[in-house]
């Protein structure tokens, strides 16, 4: 069954074409990455995938209905959350609010009742921070429940933007370079923590470089090179490509093969 679906889809910036004429389908369920070298689209199609950019031509489905040009918080209405290569935290906040930043979808308190401290609103408030503190536990991040975002280790707050996603309870997560930037360690939980998510359900699409990662999480990969779909398939397919060898992957490539 497909979850998303994306038919045409081009993405031009001036004379340049970022995304070329795409079609792919993403299953609900599991692991779905996107791999590619630098400069092939993978940033440029997540963020057509989330709303942030319109595209030129083409279409966005999820679950059938067309999201073609709706802005970013309805993508996330839908189900659609993301994470980003570089951080997208507050870091004038605690980590806890971060998280709780992410539930406000859900939220159904207006303005004055915000103000005014109204019973519900602060039972609404209590409410939402054991809620993002389940989320900080369930990434692995319990021990920082009390903590300001600016204390944190690089590693733990790539974990926390994952919170913060999660907090808006989405079916289709989108994780870009999760483990940019990691020591092994760090690249290990983010490996478990993925395997965790898709086991309970929500369909994790993955931006990364890491081929180990890639390779030992994804039912499907898809392949750009220069916005075009090079291949898709399951790892050993893609692997075995000799267009993924010679265009990413190179001859003397562990994932080879």
């Amino acid at each position: 069954m497909s979850l998303m679906r994306v038919e045409g889809l081009t993405k031009e910036f001036g004379g340049v074409r970022a995304i070329e004429d795409l079609d792919f389908s993403i299953p609900a369920g599991g692991a779905f990455s996107i791999i590619g070298p630098n400069g092939a689209g993978k940033t440029t199609l997540l963020n057509l995938l989330t709303g942030i950019y319109v595209p030129t031509r083409g279409r966005v489905l999820m679950e059938g209905a067309d999201l073609t040009g709706c802005a970013p918080h309805e993508y996330a209405a839908r189900g659609i959350a993301r994470t980003f290569q570089n951080l997208q935290l507050f870091f004038n906040m605690s980590a806890l609010e971060n998280v709780m930043v992410g539930r406000h979808l859900r939220e159904r308190c207006g303005l004055a009742a915000a103000l005014l401290r109204f019973p519900a609103r602060a039972r609404a408030e209590r409410a939402a921070r054991a809620e993002a503190a389940e989320w900080m536990s369930y990434v692995g991040l319990a021990d920082h429940v009390n903590a300001k975002a600016d204390a944190m280790p690089y590693g733990s707050l790539k974990r926390l933007e994952v919170a913060r996603a999660l907090a808006t309870r989405p079916r289709l997560l989108l994780l870009d370079e999760p483990a940019a930037g990691l020591n092994p360690t760090e690249t290990r939980e983010i490996e478990a923590l993925i395997a965790k998510l898709a086991s309970a359900g929500i369909t994790v699409v993955l931006v990364e470089h890491n081929m180990r990662l890639v390779m030992g999480v994804s039912e499907h990969i898809l392949v750009l090179d220069y916005g075009r779909r090079l291949a898709e398939g399951t790892a050993h397919e893609v692997r075995s490509d000799p267009r993924v060898i010679e265009a990413y992957l190179g001859r003397n490539s562990a994932y080879a093969g």
